[in-house]
């Protein structure tokens, strides 16, 4: 009886051959990169200014205003005020709070500035709320004689508060005195009430204190 041949089996395939092998390899090493990449730009920090202190609208930013941080802003980077690009005549273009960092459009240069500060006396008591960067509103009432005055109106309705001076012992105050940044359009009235007599009255808008 002849033998019947033996068939050779074919030598299994090595497993590192196989294609599905491979790319699991190849997804483990992107995923690993990927993972590296997002950690190592987390990590890169850059120095930006924050505000030192409450700046209002109109007054020069100096270094003492401002204090170097490395935050990690990726792409927003350039959105924010850095020693590279912070101009020495700078000034604020709105209120920017101590603490907060400083974009790049809340500075501006000071030949452009479009608001001014004057020194008003509040006839009227000041509220406690109010401090440096609220927004408050100047009423005037216009004197008609001595002791009379006309209905108050609003004088001028959008203004910040630099400072605000409550000391009662100063002689021929008129009241508390309160630094206010306005518009340049509105000096021209607000001077005229100063000047004229009327009782002025610092009266804030809703939220008092950013």
């Amino acid at each position: 009886m002849s033998e019947l041949p033996v068939t050779a089996r074919p030598r299994p395939r090595a497993f590192w051959a196989d294609v599905r092998f491979l790319l699991g390899i190849a997804l483990v090493v992107v995923s690993v990169a990927g993972v590296w990449f997002v950690v190592a730009a987390a990590r890169q920090t850059a120095p930006v200014f924050a505000a030192a202190r409450t700046i209002t609208p109109g007054q020069a930013v100096d270094a003492d205003d401002l204090r170097v941080v490395e935050v990690a802003l990726g792409q927003l980077e350039e959105s924010y005020a850095s020693p590279a690009t912070l101009r020495p005549d700078a000034v604020a273009t709105r209120t920017i709070t101590a603490g907060e960092l400083v974009p790049q459009d809340a500075v501006g240069d000071a030949a452009r500035a479009r608001s001014t500060t004057i020194v008003v006396h509040s006839a009227t008591a000041v509220p406690a709320a109010v401090a440096a960067g609220s927004d408050v509103e100047l009423w005037a009432a216009p004197q008609r004689e001595r002791g009379v005055y006309e209905t108050p109106r609003i004088l001028v309705p959008s203004a910040t508060v630099v400072s605000v001076d409550r000391d009662e012992t100063m002689m021929g105050s008129g009241g508390t005195a309160v630094e206010l940044v306005i518009a340049r359009a509105d000096v021209a009235a607000a001077l005229a009430a100063v000047t004229d007599g009327s009782s002025l009255s610092i009266v804030p808008t809703s939220g008092g204190t950013p």
